[in-house]
């Protein structure tokens, strides 16, 4: 134990940011907002602006790379969000200096940075709603997520950072869709509710496969069984619900894949029984060590993709990695997987995996005479079953060999999920 709080002090000393940093910050985003703010005002635009994230919260992590998150609440009354901010952003940042992107999303947001400093501002446009129901994006929630947290967490912070950190370091932070990990805004509940960074991890390595962990920290339901039974279906497959304090009907978890929250779990436990400072560095995963163990059962796939750098790009990466897996799947005995968006627009990751002993091939129905003499002639080991005619295959080629020719064959599969490159080694 005393191992365990020498590690979690050391880690809450690093990662508090610099008091100056977060004066910088105030700063700067006080005079952008301000010129935002004029911008609005010239138009008449019924908007307001408000900071959220971890900036806001007080939990932010120390970085070389801050950013902030600035919302824009219009009127619900306006349709184009993303349209109207674009175009005062526009004249903001010729006023000073600024490059503006577009992220494309389910609803597009902007990355704001300054030419000559470090950082940036994430600009989002939101509804103005007054109750969680009105929501038309998921973004539109954030206005009651800041108040909330910021009103709970105090003294609690550092845990916060802790448990974020940690969870960067095991690659199961972020709600993307190519990580289905844990939200910020997630991890904060977490914290509101176990108090602890060590306390969430006992708490959450005890969840299994067929007891899902029911958290209502507002207590809106009467008990977990009357969660299952009100929420839509579609946002209790998560293998623990995290109940919305803000909205009931949200789950803050929906996103927690299984194998995500299993990595996780396999993390924790390692911790907790050996606690070291490496548990919260980015893993250096070396391929070419891991090949040599492996040898003819290993292949490293790096991948490219023509959309835009972020979720888009991730997602499409890690879909068509998945893809790969179950192709694989039908020939071999998929021991291991590793994939990771590796930022812009490109991912890499590898595969373990052994050839079947032999696969089974379907051929036609046995009425049909000639259809399966044909099929007997092409085919040394045949044997009748469920009236159809089957072949025995062995498989004579290895992973890297039938990747090369799965390859070749799916060129316009590839187009089609937009794959620009796809290299095996």
């Amino acid at each position: 134990m005393p191992e365990l709080k020498k590690v979690i002090l050391k880690q809450i000393k690093i990662l508090r940011p610099e008091e100056q940093a977060i004066k910088d910050l105030e700063k700067r985003s006080k005079d952008f907002i301000v010129k935002l703010k004029e911008e609005i005002v010239k138009s008449k635009a019924d908007a307001d602006i408000f900071i959220g994230g971890s900036f806001a919260k007080g939990t932010l992590l120390r970085s070389d790379n801050y950013d902030v998150d600035i919302f824009v609440r219009f009127d619900k009354k306006y349709e184009n969000l993303s349209d109207r901010l674009e175009r005062f952003l526009n004249v903001v940042s010729m006023k000073l200096n600024l490059d503006v992107e577009r992220v494309h999303g389910s609803r597009d947001y902007f990355i704001v940075r300054d030419k000559k400093m470090p950082g940036y501002f994430e600009v989002i446009p939101v509804n103005k709603i007054s109750n969680p129901k009105e929501e038309k994006n998921v973004t539109d929630l954030t206005y009651f997520h800041g108040p909330y947290i910021k009103k709970r967490i105090k003294g609690f912070e550092d845990q916060v950072r802790v448990v974020k950190k940690f969870m960067k370091a095991q690659e199961v932070y972020g709600a993307e869709t190519y990580v289905k990990g844990f939200s910020g805004y997630a991890v904060e509940l977490l914290i509101i509710k176990y108090k602890s960074f060590v306390k969430m991890l006992k708490e959450l390595i005890k969840v299994t496969d067929d007891k899902r962990l029911v958290i209502d920290i507002e207590k809106h339901y009467k008990n977990s069984n009357d969660v299952f039974i009100q929420l839509n279906e579609a946002k209790i497959h998560s293998p623990v619900i995290l109940i919305d304090p803000t909205y009931k009907e949200r789950n803050a978890l929906a996103a927690l894949s299984q194998d995500t929250f299993v990595k996780f779990q396999e993390s924790a436990r390692a911790f907790l029984k050996s606690p070291s400072i490496k548990f919260f560095e980015k893993k250096d995963i070396d391929f070419n060590k891991i090949k040599g163990k492996n040898k003819d059962k290993f292949v490293s796939v790096h991948l490219s993709t023509d959309k835009q750098a972020g979720d888009i790009a991730g997602t499409k990466l890690k879909k068509f990695f998945d893809l790969l897996s179950r192709e694989i799947k039908k020939e071999f005995i998929l021991m291991e997987s590793y994939f990771r968006y590796t930022g812009g627009n490109t991912g890499e990751g590898y595969l373990i995996a052994k050839p079947k002993k032999e696969l089974v091939r379907i051929g036609p129905p046995l009425h049909m005479k000639k259809a399966v003499l044909s099929f007997k002639n092409k085919h040394a080991q045949t044997f009748e079953k469920n009236k159809h005619i089957h072949a025995r295959l062995k498989i004579r080629f290895n992973l890297n060999e039938f990747l090369d020719a799965w390859k070749g064959g799916n060129e316009k599969l590839m187009n089609q999920m937009h794959i620009t490159d796809f290299k095996v080694n």
